[in-house]
């Protein structure tokens, strides 16, 4: 993809505007951000929602600010590892961590890990994914209901699939759990990816996880019936399936990857980068990009991602308590 040089110029002079505006003749007012290349952890292995959507932004930021955007893989501890390195990072935008939903969340499960409130920056929520209930097609249900009554007649004799104990899609399933009644065996993979596979092959026969291309794939091949999503209402980006809180209402659960800095990170920086990644998001083949993935663009503002934080950790704090759910 090219950068007209009427986008470079523009991004440029906003460059130059907040940073003459905020700090004067200070370090930043030397050379314009970024003057050297800019690393974007990302906290899991390559391949994941996370580490696509830093790789897909990562080309266009090098583009637009004219200096390398490089994507690494930290991997480990449910993301925590990552995490880590960044808020131990120095506040100058030059690291920063693309991370996903099970961020805010590690401090119920983790002892010594980053607050994603006080350690970070918010920088943007850059998308979300619904989640889509899988079954394998050997169960022969077709909606939601008929799962669940075939759940409580089989009980523990279902195992349901997650990408980790401390993933999004086991918490995910956790709520759909409690608000169904029924209890299922967990079997927990060291990512999506195997977690797939397994539902695949029949080892596991149900899961609840963001719907990527790959899902895609496999329920037209027949491999995979999906019964329901798991946003608010039904997604556009799943055409057909019902929302499972059409059936048990509050069951509402969607991943998302959000990009944030270390802490004190100066407002005017974070506003820049927001700027430069809220333009490159409303290119028409960008949001093509990430609908084949499965994910709606949001390109919110850093507030927004700040208040999404807050209100993942009361809903996610609760049930993680209600359920006694720990990584053991």
């Amino acid at each position: 993809m090219i950068v007209s040089p009427r986008f470079s110029g523009t991004l440029a002079a906003i460059a130059s505007g907040l940073i003459a505006l905020v700090f004067g003749t200070g370090a930043f007012a030397q050379g314009a951000w970024p003057s050297r290349p800019v690393h974007i952890i990302v906290p899991a292995s390559p391949g994941g929602a996370s580490d696509t959507v830093a790789r897909l932004l990562a080309t266009r930021l090098t583009e637009s600010f004219g200096q390398p955007f490089l994507v690494e893989n930290r991997a480990g501890a449910g993301g925590v590892i990552g995490a880590q390195q960044v808020a131990q990072a120095a506040a100058d935008g030059y690291t920063l961590l693309m991370s996903f939903d099970s961020f805010t969340i590690n401090g119920f499960l983790f002892k010594n890990v980053p607050d994603p409130l006080h350690d970070f920056a918010p920088v943007m929520q850059v998308c979300r994914l619904p989640q889509v209930l899988l079954v394998h097609p050997s169960l022969k249900v077709k909606t939601v209901k008929e799962f669940v009554a075939l759940a409580k007649a089989r009980g523990a004799q279902l195992n349901f699939g997650s990408a980790g104990p401390a993933s999004s899609s086991r918490l995910a399933f956790e709520l759909f759990e409690d608000a169904a009644g029924i209890d299922t065996v967990a079997v927990h993979y060291k990512g999506g990816g195997p977690a797939i596979q397994a539902l695949v092959s029949g080892q596991v026969q149900v899961m609840l996880v963001q719907g990527s291309g790959t899902i895609q794939q496999n329920v037209k091949a027949g491999k995979l019936v999906a019964l329901a999503v798991s946003s608010p209402a039904p997604s556009p980006l799943h055409p057909g399936l019902p929302a499972i809180a059409d059936t048990y209402p509050g069951v509402v659960s969607q991943s998302w990857v959000g990009l944030v800095a270390p802490a004190k990170t100066p407002k005017a920086l974070l506003d820049l980068l927001n700027a430069g990644i809220v333009k490159i998001l409303a290119e028409p083949e960008m949001k093509q990009l990430f609908e084949q993935q499965g994910a709606e663009v949001v390109a919110g503002s850093p507030d927004a991602l700040m208040r999404l934080m807050r209100d993942e950790q009361v809903k996610w704090g609760r049930l993680i308590r209600a359920r006694k759910i720990t990584v053991d």
